[in-house]
Formats: C-alpha cells, structure tokens, sequence
C-alpha cells in the first residue's frame, strides 16, 4: 500500500512539473517540458536540439501589439515581419480558415525555407481580438516537433483586456491619468449622421472613428462617413504621437480623403472615385482611460479646448470618449 501510494505521489510530481504553466503578457500557456527557456521583453522563445538526428525546434510567443483592424490585415502583417521577411518565404502561407474563440479570431498559416542547406518550416498563429494581436510562432526541420508545438498551442489561454480593464481606480467614477504604454492599441466610437437634412428626411447613416496607437510612437487614424445619401468617405491620417504626463500630441505628417461608390448600393466599397489630401491639424489632448463599470467598457477620453475635424463635435463636457473594441463590427474594414 505505502509503495502505490508513493509511487502515486512521485507520478503526481512528475505531471506537475512537465504540466508547468507561464504567463506573459496576455498569454497563459503549459511550458514544453526539457526546452531551453528565454526571455526577452517582446518575446518568451523555448528551444529543442537533438545533435545526434540534427533536428532542432524553436517556439516563440510575442509580447500583444495593436491590432490592426481586423485578422486578415493582423496575419498578413504578422507573416511579412516575423516570417516572410526575415527566412526569405516569397510563396503565399498555406492557411486555413478563420478559428473563433471567445471574442477572440486566430489564423494560421505555414511555409518552407532553407535553413543550413536543409529544409525548414516556419509556423505561425495569429490571435487577434479586443484591440490587441498575440503571435506564436514555430520554426523547426523535422516533423518530430508537430506534437509538442500542437500540444503548447492547445494549451494556450488569452486574457480577455474587456475583463481585464486597463485602469481600475479605486473610485470608478474617477478619471485617472495614465503612462504612455496604456493608451497603446485600437480605440473606436461610432455615431449616427445628426446632419439636419438626414434627420428630418429619415436617411440613415453614421461615422466611424479609429485611432490605432502603435508602440514605436507612431498612429494611424481612419473616419468612415456612410449615408444612403451620398458616396462613401475615408479619412486615412498618418503621423507620429507624444505622450507627456496625462497629455498626447498627435502629430499628423499625411491625411487624405477618399470617396468611394457604394457597391450595388449597399454599405460596402465599391470604386475609388477620388482621392485628395487634406488640412494636417496638429492638436494636444488631455487624456484618461478608465472601465466603466456600468458600460463594461474601457474608455480613452480625449478632452481639448475646441473641438478637431479629426474627432467631429464634442460628446459632452469638450470631451470625446473612445472604447476598446470588443467585437469585429467595432472596427472599421477597410477596403481591399
């Protein structure tokens, strides 16, 4: 009895130590058992070397970026960085579909390389959601590796940022400034067309706003006005960004205006009609970012003296409120 109930004891060890879980950054995962571990501040990488066969493997799960919009344009440019351009792949990534998971969209894709005059395999899986994109990525010349990258894949547990909000103030009512890393990522809003021809002669429509701050101090901003009425117009600004206390300077160095049809009269892209730049408008905001317990959201509340053409009339109180998008439909897509 004392030897089965050891040997019990010794097996339950064993699972707990190959069963080791990590986290980093948004990612929680089982640790692969026997690998070299390494951690650097954008990446945790594990890798594998048998010197006797000359097989090698190594996995890398990368720190959450800003998303771009969408899973198409997330893995297209998760493949050109940290696939395509670095091991030479010019061939399209053989990919499957679209895999949803809790708010969460994931997209893998693979390709071949040569790597010490041997052929290699670089696989990638892209988790895009909620404003953020996690990337893992799996490069080995054997086959004899699938089952322990399968095995770390299906382990893999995302923090969801809409449960996890970026600021929990003691006092929720309270507006609290920030640091630089937090307004990092997407922020929408959307509202509907107030023009008074609209409203008075029943046309529907609406204007979409997206800011999406990368971590090099970079931005992207994009407005969508749709109507029934009229064509469709894209704002696409381009520029860089300051943060300095509670305050952010954006700093546009490009914007244009695009007018496109409406594609069989529907609220899609049809044909680019026009394009034209536009007035770059320089402009210092107060910001904060608190979760509104009653919404359930996380907001970015950018507040100035006088209103921009960039963000469009004031909310209230000479303030704009983005959130965090939790949904595909929160983004604006883009056309092709």
């Amino acid at each position: 009895m004392m030897k089965t109930l050891l040997t019990l004891i010794l097996n339950i060890l064993a699972w707990a130590a190959i069963a080791q879980t990590e986290t980093f950054d948004l990612t929680t995962f089982v640790e692969p058992s026997g690998w070299k571990k390494e951690v650097k501040d954008n990446i945790i990488s594990y890798t594998k070397t048998d010197n006797t066969k000359k097989t090698w493997c190594q996995i890398g799960i990368y720190r959450s970026t800003a998303s771009k919009g969408s899973i198409e344009a997330d893995f297209d440019s998760e493949w050109q960085i940290l696939v395509a351009n670095p091991y030479q792949i010019k061939e399209a990534p053989n990919s499957g579909g679209i895999q949803d998971a809790e708010g969460w969209k994931i997209k893998v894709g693979s390709g071949t390389f040569s790597f010490n005059k041997s052929d290699a395999q670089a696989i990638l899986s892209v988790i895009s959601g909620y404003g953020r994109v996690v990337s893992i990525i799996a490069i080995n010349n054997s086959q004899d590796y699938l089952s322990q990258i399968q095995s770390l894949l299906t382990s893999v547990e995302l923090k969801n940022p809409e449960l996890q909000p970026a600021v929990q103030p003691e006092n929720p009512q309270q507006e609290t400034a920030n640091t630089n890393n937090l307004i990092i990522g997407t922020w929408t809003k959307v509202a509907s067309d107030q023009d008074a021809y609209h409203v008075n002669n029943g046309v529907a429509g609406y204007i979409q706003r997206q800011y999406m701050f990368d971590q090099n101090g970079t931005y992207r901003d994009f407005i969508k006005t749709f109507s029934f009425f009229s064509d469709i117009f894209l704002t696409k600004e381009s520029g860089t960004y300051q943060v300095n206390g509670n305050s952010i300077t954006i700093t546009p160095q490009k914007a244009i205006l695009e007018t496109w049809s409406r594609k069989e009269g529907r609220d899609e892209w049809g044909k680019l009609l026009s394009s034209q730049n536009i007035m770059l408008e320089k402009t210092t905001y107060q910001f904060t970012i608190k979760y509104n317990e009653s919404i359930r959201e996380t907001q970015l509340i950018l507040k100035t003296s006088s209103t921009t053409k960039r963000d469009g009339p004031f909310d209230q109180d000479n303030k704009w409120f983005y959130k965090l998008p939790t949904h595909d439909y929160d983004f604006i897509k883009l056309p092709d």
